[in-house]
């Protein structure tokens, strides 16, 4: 989905009593009635909020469904993301481009202007799902792929969030696609994670991931800053024909240099060497190790640099703010806005200085 000089404008009907329903219980999953029209077409939808505390937040963000016809585009569901705290609006995708750009799957997004009933609700971040359609669109095997709803994706045995063991090997996850036979492979990953010994570690994990693609994923949370990507905001992918897991991003809001609500975010925050069971045992490994600090390395020689990313960000920037003139959760904050270029440069340079002084430690 390319960016177009203008933003799409999407428009929501819904009748009043689903908007009551709607709004009664902002935590309900249940679906509601809607229409969108986008395109010149008019699309009957199942529209609910999404997220977890973003729900909390004045401007909602909503999960998409179609109904009428069941796929547009190919697919049969999309997000539409607030990007409430972020007060550039751009920071989701800068970062799904930005790992597309090192090498790892991410999904496509582009930003939309929402209406509702014909009152603004302002700019939106449209994100593909990740599902069996994510793999059609690129023509990848069929497979499974697994959510990680909550901090107990921390490939370990124990949980993550009341520290004893786990009870299932599944905690942490959700299947969103694939035969209900896939948690077994999903069990055997997280069971093998843990207990292969030191000495056989090295060869038998290439049997369950796909160690490069894996280091991939992990630069990419440690140049964007994403503190919560190693334990939770991916899905996991594994491919029918290899057998082998890789990881896709997900939620990367909090990212460039700004945390959850939106603070500046120190440099250093997020550790070179990430923090779950998996990254701490591949870098335990000295070949692997070695592979990650030349991949980092790349990254910053080429990726990670003011030069290219700054002219991506005022891009986005530049499309979106005539729209966020006309957002009534942000037009009083333009002066926010036009400042976030400079913020996010300032991240990178400082985010390179630290990361620079911090390789030595994958000697």
């Amino acid at each position: 989905m390319d960016e177009a000089e203008k933003i799409s404008q999407y428009k929501l009907f819904i009748k009043p009593n689903d908007v009551r329903e709607l709004r009664r219980d902002i935590w309900i999953d249940d679906p509601i009635p809607a229409q969108l029209t986008l395109e010149g077409k008019r699309l009957e939808i199942d529209l609910s909020y999404r997220g977890s505390h973003i729900r909390d937040f004045p401007k909602k963000s909503y999960q998409i469904s179609f109904y009428k016809p069941t796929k547009f585009k190919g697919a049969k569901q999309i997000h539409l993301n607030a990007e409430f705290k972020d007060p550039s609006l751009i920071r989701n995708k800068l970062s799904f481009d930005f790992f597309t750009e090192i090498g790892v799957l991410a999904p496509q997004s582009h930003h939309i202007f929402l209406t509702q009933n014909g009152k603004a609700e302002g700019v939106y971040l449209e994100i593909e799902s990740v599902d069996e359609n994510f793999l059609k669109r690129r023509s990848l095997p069929d497979g499974s792929i697994f959510y990680a709803v909550d901090g107990d994706a921390n490939f370990s045995l124990m949980s993550d969030l009341d520290k004893e063991t786990k009870k299932s090997l599944e905690l942490g996850y959700e299947r969103k696609c694939g035969a209900a036979t896939e948690d077994h492979y999903l069990q055997e990953f997280i069971y093998k994670i843990n207990t292969i010994r030191q000495s056989e570690f090295e060869k038998e994990i290439l049997n369950f991931v796909d160690v490069d693609k894996y280091l991939r994923w992990i630069a990419g949370i440690i140049f964007t800053s994403n503190y919560d990507g190693f334990v939770h905001n991916y899905a996991l992918y594994r491919n029918g024909d290899t057998g082998l897991f890789e990881v896709i991003p997900w939620d990367y809001d909090a990212t460039w240099g700004r945390d959850v609500n939106g603070k500046v975010m120190e440099a250093n925050y997020v550790p070179i060497d990430g923090f779950n069971t998996l990254t701490a045992r591949l870098l335990d490994v000295k070949s692997f190790r070695k592979q990650y600090r030349t991949l980092l390395e790349d990254i910053m020689n080429h990726q990670f640099t003011v030069d290219f990313m700054i002219p991506k960000v005022e891009n986005l920037l530049q499309l979106v703010r005539p729209y966020v003139l006309q957002d009534p959760y942000k037009k009083h904050t333009i002066g926010d806005f036009d400042r976030e270029s400079a913020v996010i440069a300032k991240y990178i340079e400082e985010r390179r200085r630290y990361l620079q002084r911090k390789l030595a430690k994958l000697d």
